[in-house]
């Protein structure tokens, strides 16, 4: 899966995904652009370019303009950021869906349909969202997993009415990811990934690099005939439920 040479762009770079997405680009030759809120989330990152801007808030077309004529039009786009807070319907606020869908939805679509032509113009690429299980059934978190869902059904219009300009579009939607993000929740609360992967058919969680590497492909040219799927990376969640099995069928 050699991308040498190639101009991957990777928002939420300094994440716990993005970070792992980094490293997986570079190790395959691509020069990764990455983009966060902050430099200090990437300062520590062995990047080509670094791009700073705020998805809910800056001028996506703007931001687009700007990484062209800095990188150049990209081969790849990565659609690694996003987040979560409101967890179920009785908790989640008005303020909370606006911001969840717009940060997860609304800009990733905008700052995607900005950088198309360029894609376009330069003859074609990939471009990967990732997306959740969230997006593919319910797993908490509403106003989340309407957003990726919405994602994938973007995904869907790119890679339909994209491909005549050489444009292949997938997603990849990960379960949970043993990330940092479960730092605070594991220090609350030391069962809570045991209580967790007793719904996941492998028994665990997916890693970071899990994910990266199941992107790595769907961008690389070992992917070309692809495009328009959405690819669990879930450790058999979606698969069946494991938990049904072991509670009901008392395997």
């Amino acid at each position: 899966m050699r991308l040498d040479g190639k101009r991957a762009i990777v928002t939420g770079a300094g994440g716990g995904i993005g970070r792992a997405l980094v490293t997986a680009f570079a190790q395959a030759g691509a020069r990764v652009i990455g983009c966060d809120r902050t430099a200090t989330a990437m300062a520590d990152l062995d990047l080509a370019g670094r791009e700073v801007f705020d998805l809910g808030g800056d001028d996506l077309v703007a931001v687009a303009r700007r990484i062209c004529a800095a990188h150049g039009a990209p081969d790849i786009l990565v659609n690694n950021a996003g987040y979560s807070r409101g967890e179920t319907l009785d908790t989640t606020t008005d303020a909370q869906i606006a911001e969840e869908i717009g940060i997860n939805l609304t800009a990733t679509v905008r700052l995607t349909h900005a950088l198309l032509p360029e894609m376009a113009t330069r003859g074609g690429g990939a471009i990967v969202f990732v997306s959740s299980v969230n997006g593919l059934a319910h797993f908490g978190n509403p106003a989340y997993s309407a957003a990726k869902a919405g994602l994938q059904a973007y995904c869907r219009a790119v890679a339909v009415e994209a491909a005549r300009h050489g444009i292949r579009a997938n997603a990849v939607c990960p379960g949970s990811v043993r990330t940092p993000a479960w730092d605070h929740r594991i220090a609350q609360d030391p069962g809570v990934v045991a209580r967790t992967t007793q719904f996941y058919p492998m028994g665990r969680l997916v890693e970071p690099a899990e994910v990266a590497q199941a992107v790595l492909f769907l961008a690389s040219p070992l992917a070309s005939g692809i495009t328009g799927v959405a690819l669990p990376v879930d450790a058999g969640l979606t698969a069946g439920n494991i938990a049904f099995i072991d509670t009901v069928l008392g395997r």
